[in-house]
C-alpha cells in the first residue's frame, strides 16, 4: 500500500462537497492539539477474509511524530519520529527503518494527526461515502480521494480511503483503507485524550543492544502474516 507518498503533498488545493464542510471542518478542529492519545484496534484483511487483528495504544506528538505499541496478539512498536519511521519487533530481535518521507506503511500519514490537521495534506477530494457505511448510523462516513490517483483512467479503481466521523463531535472513530486487490487495512479508534502529558523520549527509538538494524520496510501483506 503506498498511502504514505501522500505526505508530499501539503497546503495544495483541496475539493470539499459543500455538504460535507462542517464536519471536516469539525474534525480538523477537533484534533489541533499538541498531543494526542488513543487506544485502537488494528484489522488486516484480503478478500473477505480476516489474517490478522491488534490491538494497542497509539500517541501523537507535534510536529509530525507518533508512536503505535501494539500489545496484543505480540508485542511491537512502529514509531516516526519525525524524520525516521520506525518498526521493532522484539521477539525478532530486528528493527527497520526507513525515512519518514519514503514510506509506504499504512500507518505514516496518520502523522497529520501530529500538529495542523488538514486534510488537504492527504486528500485531494472529499465526499460522503456511497460505497461504505459507516459502523453507526449516526456517523458519517467520508470518501477521501487520495492525493495522485486522479489521473487514473476512468473506472480503474485503487486505493480508497474512508473516514468514520461523530457528527456531533468531530470525533475519528475509523479509518478504512482498501484497494482494488481485495485488501483492507481498518483502524479503530477510542479513549482519544487530547494534550495528555507525554515525554518527547517517548517518541525517540533506541537500538537496543544486539538487536539487528534492516534498512527497508515490509509490505503491509508480509508484515500481517510475519508480525
Amino acid at each position: 500500500m503506498c498511502l504514505g507518498v501522500c505526505l508530499a503533498a501539503l497546503a495544495a488545493a483541496i475539493s470539499i462537497a459543500p455538504e460535507t464542510k462542517a464536519i471536516v471542518s469539525l474534525l480538523e478542529a477537533r484534533y489541533a492539539a499538541r498531543t494526542l492519545q488513543a487506544t485502537f484496534l488494528e484489522s488486516y484483511s484480503e478478500n473477505g477474509h480476516t489474517v490478522r487483528a491488534e490491538s494497542g495504544t497509539v500517541y501523537f506528538r507535534r510536529p509530525g511524530k507518533m508512536r503505535w505499541e501494539y500489545e496484543a496478539p505480540e508485542k511491537n512498536v512502529f514509531l516516526v519520529d519525525g524524520r525516521t519511521a520506525w518498526f521493532y519487533v522484539p521477539g525478532d530481535r530486528t528493527v527497520t527503518r526507513v525515512p519518514a518521507k519514503q514510506s509506504t506503511d499504512w500507518r505514516t500519514p496518520l502523522a497529520l494527526l501530529a500538529g495542523e490537521m488538514k486534510l488537504s495534506r492527504v486528500c485531494e477530494k472529499i465526499s460522503y461515502a456511497s460505497e461504505e457505511a459507516p459502523r453507526s448510523p449516526s456517523d458519517a462516513m467520508l470518501d477521501c480521494q487520495l492525493r495522485g490517483t486522479g489521473h487514473r483512467a476512468k473506472g480503474e479503481v485503487g486505493e480508497r480511503v474512508y473516514l468514520e466521523v461523530a457528527p456531533n463531535s468531530g470525533e475519528l472513530v475509523r479509518i478504512l483503507v482498501k484497494d482494488s486487490g481485495g485488501i483492507r487495512i481498518e483502524f479503530l479508534f477510542a479513549n482519544w485524550q487530547r494534550d495528555p502529558r507525554l515525554d518527547d523520549s517517548l517518541f525517540r527509538f533506541q537500538v537496543p543492544p544486539g538487536v539487528a538494524i534492516v534498512n527497508g520496510e515490509l509490505a503491509a501483506g508480509e508484515r500481517a502474516v510475519n508480525p
